[in-house]
């Protein structure tokens, strides 16, 4: 009897206002497992809507629930740590871990992030390679 492999499919929501952040994103998570789906949403008000299935965002095919969002705190906007609190008090969101990814050089912001519900902080590489490795260790700890 043959068998037949099945791929499990994770989605992480990439919270990021730089589109070639996000590609990169997109591009190691592929190599770390095909299976993994990237959404994204570009500020933090449409992170809301997204995790909330309002418009345009409300087709649960097209935009699943994520087993991950990485977060960026310097968007346009509702910044990254508003939607922490957010995420903190909203119930149907409740058991997603959050990752935050981003550029910020204040020192206190990881300890803020922490603080607000973030699981981990990393600050973001300038370096592509660096960025790579970076997505490939928080894939690997929180989806696979």
């Amino acid at each position: 009897m043959p068998t037949s492999s099945r791929v499990t499919t994770h989605t992480v929501l990439m919270v990021e206002d730089n589109p070639d952040h996000t590609l990169l994103v997109e591009i190691a998570a592929q190599k770390v497992d095909p299976g993994v789906q990237v959404r994204s949403v570009r500020s933090g008000e449409q992170a809301m809507a997204y995790l909330s299935g309002k418009p345009p965002f409300d087709d649960g095919k097209e935009h699943p629930r994520p087993d991950l969002v990485i977060l960026d705190l310097l968007l346009p906007g509702l910044g990254g740590f508003e939607v922490l609190e957010w995420a903190a008090t909203t119930e149907e969101i409740r058991g997603i871990p959050w990752v935050v990814l981003s550029s910020s050089v204040n020192p206190g912001d990881r300890e803020r992030a922490l603080g607000r519900g973030a699981e981990e902080f990393h600050s973001k590489p300038s370096d592509v390679v660096e960025l790579g490795e970076t997505i490939r260790t928080i894939l690997d700890r929180w989806l696979m």
